[in-house]
């Protein structure tokens, strides 16, 4: 469990995370680094880490076993899965699977407003379904492929969250002209020098006129998402909202 931080004045509620996982110690580089190291330090945000480990059956602290019914891989299994997460009925509690609704940025709004989450990190061939359905309020991907366990998508859920709440960005106006942000791609971005192995700058980021800047980032909105994610055109990533069905 990660120590936890006082909050201090003028950075409004703090946020609680549990993460219940076979392996906390993924966690350790990425949660002390970046703005989810300065929610923490903030008092913004406090993480703890649940060792599934320590609620596995017998002397060896099984937590997997065969699938009923044959075939490859390992289940884990509903009763140390329960046994972490007891007492946490008020968390919002959310299970990373690859059959989960996609998580979207819309997700991360709500997620961000809420006041304490549990994080739940499948393995193996996935969780025992009759945990899932007794204790698990939302199930997320991130994304349509397949990973080894939940404990990526959910250092993306912790960090994407992080820098929504007060406080934590230098620049709060940054989370609302970002990709995304009105179902589109963010326009290109461009710094020092105004000249890069012969490669310059477009001209109208240089004029210090704002409302053809304006109009010229509204433009590069569109065509890049028109190029690189025409889907968004046609249906603009949602939040499907809690539930498991």
């Amino acid at each position: 469990m990660l120590p936890c931080v006082p909050l201090l004045d003028g950075f409004g509620k703090r946020m609680r995370i549990a993460v219940i996982t076979l392996f906390p110690e993924f966690f350790d580089g990425p949660l002390g680094i970046g703005v989810v190291a300065k929610a923490q330090r903030s008092g913004s945000l406090q993480i703890e880490l649940v060792h599934l480990r320590e609620y596995g059956v017998g002397d060896y602290r099984q937590v997997d076993d065969a699938p009923f019914g044959g075939g490859a891989g390992m289940i884990l299994m509903a009763g140390p899965l329960t046994r972490a997460i007891e007492g946490r009925q008020d968390s919002h509690r959310i299970l990373f699977t690859p059959a989960g609704r996609p998580l979207t940025q819309a997700t991360l709004d709500r997620w961000a407003g809420l006041d304490s989450l549990t994080l739940v990190c499948g393995r193996y061939e996935g969780v025992d379904e009759r945990f899932a359905e007794a204790s698990i309020d939302e199930e997320v991907s991130l994304g349509d492929y397949v990973l080894a366990g939940g404990e990526v998508a959910a250092l993306a859920a912790i960090e994407g969250m992080a820098r929504l709440l007060p406080g934590v960005l230098g620049n709060p106006r940054s989370t609302e002209v970002e990709s995304f942000r009105g179902g589109l791609l963010e326009e290109p971005q461009y710094t020092r020098p105004a000249v890069f192995h012969d490669m310059e700058v477009p001209p109208v980021l240089l004029s210090g006129d704002h409302a053809r800047i304006a109009a010229w980032r509204a433009e590069r909105r569109l065509k890049r998402t028109a190029a690189r994610r025409p889907d968004l055109l046609e249906e603009p990533p949602q939040d499907h909202g809690a539930g498991r069905s």
